[in-house]
Order: structure tokens, then sequence, then C-alpha cells
């Protein structure tokens, strides 16, 4: 058998785990539909971490014969005799008449996450795409993380991490993320602009296959600040933050002012872009993609993508959900994963 078919065996192929996100929410549902796709099965191995229960439930309402197997969580491997397969956490029991924010699913989407990652450091998975959590679930589980990024780089000893979005051809960074508007100016420093345009452009070549990136870095202010006559962070922080970066060695312009910056990078003349606050990168990023659009933490010695949407815990259970944004996710993860392998095969 040649390599080439050989690379498409069930035993060959790259292994994703997917996380259950908050039980209550939309994650089991979109999981289900997105790999009830022939298309999305074929081109991976899946384990999903998470509850059976939820999983089948969600695959009646939408009328979709199970097509995975299951086995206990305490054994995970790589080598399940499956295409999908439930790591199942049986030991935890949502009541069905909760519809919301509660501390015990909480406590088994932490749960799900500690493993999937934990999984991903041990090579038994080569990605983690994770499905919506409630971080108001979280908090009432006493998670000391706000969110998956934070819990990310802290499970990962990742003292540097970015948060990322791809939509379509666009693929945005962000210099500060969950910042009052107001408030940004008090996080707002060279470094905090640095940092993304180092990661951003050490993950365009490392998972995208891209030798020498181009990124593009947007101002803060109206017409890039006009000189100082609209503010002056652009002279002051961002364009030292390109010089150090330009420095370095990498291939970065700016400061570029945000209403022209995003369409030049969509025609093509940026792979990725910074942006300087989250509504900043993510109204374009919505506008484009918004229901395929992927989040992304970069920085992370492990790949991770998430859906761009929550729980959504107002449609959960009601068979209303689009899978589109997890199929997206997941199929990103397997691009990623793949540049990764064929990457580490060269060295």
């Amino acid at each position: 058998m040649s390599k080439a078919s050989n690379h498409n065996s069930i035993t060959d192929q790259l292994v994703i785990g997917i996380t259950m996100g908050d039980p209550e929410g939309i994650g089991p549902e979109v999981i289900v539909k997105a790999l009830a796709d022939p298309a999305i099965r074929k081109a991976a191995k899946f384990i999903i971490f998470g509850m059976n229960e939820q999983l089948a439930y969600a695959a009646d309402k939408a009328e979709i014969e199970p097509f995975w197997g299951r086995h206990q969580h305490e054994k995970i491997s790589r080598d399940y005799p499956h295409k999908v397969v439930v790591a199942d956490y049986d030991e935890y029991v949502i009541p069905s008449w909760i519809k919301g924010p509660n501390k015990l699913s909480g406590e088994a989407s932490i749960r799900f996450c500690f493993d999937a990652i934990d999984a991903a450091k041990e090579g038994i998975v080569d990605a983690v795409v994770t499905a919506p959590i409630s971080k108001t679930s979280w908090k009432l589980a006493k998670v000391p993380w706000p969110g998956h990024t934070e819990l990310l780089a802290a499970r990962c000893k990742s003292p540097r991490k970015a948060m990322m979005f791809v939509a379509g051809l666009l693929k945005i960074a962000l210099a500060t993320i969950h910042e009052g508007l107001f408030e940004v100016r008090y996080k707002f420093s060279i470094g905090c602009v640095f940092e993304p345009i180092d990661l951003l452009n050490t993950a365009l070549k490392d998972y995208f296959g891209i030798e020498n990136p181009k990124i593009g870095v947007a101002a803060l202010n109206p017409h890039a600040g006009e000189n100082g006559q609209f503010g002056d962070e652009e002279q002051r922080v961002i364009s030292p933050a390109i010089l150090l970066a330009r420095e370095v060695g990498i291939n970065c312009m700016g400061p570029v002012p945000a209403d022209t910056l995003f369409v030049r990078a969509v025609k093509g003349e940026f792979d990725g872009v910074v942006a300087m606050y989250h509504d900043q990168g993510m109204i374009p990023v919505k506008l484009l993609a918004f229901d395929k659009a992927v989040n992304v933490t970069i920085g992370l010695p492990i790949i991770r993508t998430s859906p761009a949407h929550g729980t959504a815990f107002d449609i959960a259970g009601k068979n209303l959900a689009s899978p589109e944004s997890m199929k997206a996710a997941i199929t990103t993860a397997i691009q990623m994963a793949a540049v990764k392998k064929n990457l580490a095969m060269r060295i």
C-alpha cells in the first residue's frame, strides 16, 4: 500500500478532541449536527469529551441516528476503533428541568476542558475544539478562570496568549479583548500591541503554512490620529510596537486606519490583521462570516479552536441551532493540525 493511501487509514488519521461545553447549551446539538456530515467525519477521528445522554437527546431531536461509540472517560485513548467516540462522563446527571446556567453544568464543562487539554498535551489528540461554556456556570462552580482563553493559558503554562478569529480569508488577532472601551487606555502599551503581532506571525507560519506573512496593524483613532490631532496612541504606542516587530524580522505595516485596513485585507493585501480592541476586530469578522467565524487561541503549545458563538440557552434543546460555526471550527482545527504535522515531518 502506498504512503498516500495509508495516510487515509483510520489508524493514521488526525484525532480531534471536542469538548461538549455547557450541557444545557447548544453544544451537544451543534456537535452532533456537525459530525453527522460525512465529509467532516471522513477528514479525521474524533473524541467527544462530554455526556452521551445529552448527545443522544440532541440526535433524537434532530432525527439523526447515533453514529458514535461510547467509552469511559477514565480510559481516553488515541486508538479507539471508532471514527467518533464519546468519552462519557456519566457520573454527571443534569436534571431536565434546568434550562440555564447552574453549578453542576459548570463542574461538568470544566472537567471536559481539563481532560481535553491534558489529552492534547499528551499527544492523544492533535487539536481541541471547544463548544461554548457558560461563564456564569463556571462562576457558580467556583472556577477561577473567566473563560476558555485564560484556562488554556494557565493549564498549558503559557505566559503569552492572544485571541485570533478566522473569517474566510480574514484572520484577525486582538490587542485587547474584554476591556471596556474607556478602560482600554489603561491596558494600552507597546507590549500589548507587539505581542499579538508576534503571535499572529508565528501562527500564520506554523498553522497556516504562510512562509512570510504580511500583517496589517490597525490604528486606534480616526484617520490613524491624523499626526496627533485625534490622539497620540499611534505615535506613542502602535508605531513603536511595529518598529519592534520589524526589528525581529516580522513583515508588518501600519498603523493603518481601521476603516480601510479590513477592506485591504479581504482583498488579499494582508495575510493577517491586528485590531486594537474587541469590536474593532469583531465587527468585520461577524459581517463577513457571522455563521462560520472561528475563534483560535494562539500562543499555546496546543491547537485550540472554537465556534464564535455562545451557549444560546434560549434555543437549546429545540433543534434550532446551526452547526456551521462548529463545522468551521472543526475544519480549521484539522487544517491547522495537518500543517503542523507536515512541517514537523520536514524537520
